[in-house]
């Protein structure tokens, strides 16, 4: 009985939360595309309009109980133009990360572009656009980080398979070898799990679930340039290392 009483308060909060991310979307930034001409100062406004706004958003989901966290390596989030890879095993991983990155970035989907809750969001805050395909998106992504944004990227692009392994992509690691990016590794960890691919986001555990984020030492791209002496198995190499770097990562303990 008590266990499903905390169950119904948990989504109730997480629905709550989902909504005023909604609301946000809806009222607040339409009012920035119109009353901040210039794109981007609009865009540095609305970021961190954003960022403290998630930043609420966390506290509001702790507070009601739906999780509880611990975030270690926060001081390597401190900078600017960073080019950040984590893995994304729950639907609010970009939460926490914005959360706690300022000035951050991301590559949105074209279908939040078309989105009535998410479309002012996102134009607010000049999000990269991943309509664009290969070198384009690519040298939009180092843009990004050259200008001191830090970028926020999911080398899975999806949210990994509750029953399923880590598999990445090499969109992360061609933006880090063409931009000759160092990257930032974020493990996030989430027990017992929610928000997962393939569940219904009212589906939540039994009991309140625990998030353990950390930021670890930079990852140095040079070797694996000067090793593999080609762009294109640099980024093979890299995307090999970081697929298996995060695998190990993700079954260690966290350390506060």
């Amino acid at each position: 009985m008590i266990n499903s009483l905390s169950r119904y308060w948990r989504v109730f909060g997480t629905a709550l939360s989902f909504v005023a991310i909604g609301i946000g979307g809806v009222f607040v930034f339409p009012a920035l595309n119109i009353f901040i001409r210039d794109r981007e100062r609009r865009s540095v406004v609305a970021r961190h309009v954003i960022r403290f706004a998630f930043r609420g958003i966390v506290s509001l989901m702790r507070v009601m109980g739906v999780f509880r966290y611990e975030i270690s390596g926060l001081e390597r989030l401190q900078r600017q133009g960073l080019l950040i890879l984590a893995n994304h095993p729950t639907l609010i991983d970009i939460v926490f990360l914005i959360a706690f990155v300022k000035q951050a970035d991301c590559i949105v989907k074209s279908g939040l572009w078309r989105n009535p809750f998410t479309h002012a969001t996102i134009r607010a805050a000049a999000y990269v656009r991943n309509d664009d395909y290969g070198a384009r998106l690519i040298e939009n992504c180092v843009t990004a980080v050259r200008r001191g944004s830090n970028l926020i990227i999911f080398p899975e692009g999806t949210r990994t398979p509750a029953a399923g392994s880590i598999v990445f992509k090499r969109g992360a690691a061609n933006i880090a070898v063409r931009g000759l990016c160092n990257v930032t590794p974020v493990v996030i960890r989430c027990a017992p799990p929610m928000l997962v691919k393939g569940e219904k986001w009212w589906r939540l555990p039994s009991c309140s679930s625990h998030f353990s984020i950390e930021v670890k030492e930079d990852i140095d791209i040079e070797p694996f340039i000067v090793e593999a002496g080609s762009d294109v198995l640099a980024v093979r190499h890299l995307t090999d290392h970081l697929q298996k770097y995060f695998i190990k990562k993700r079954t260690c303990h966290a350390v506060v």
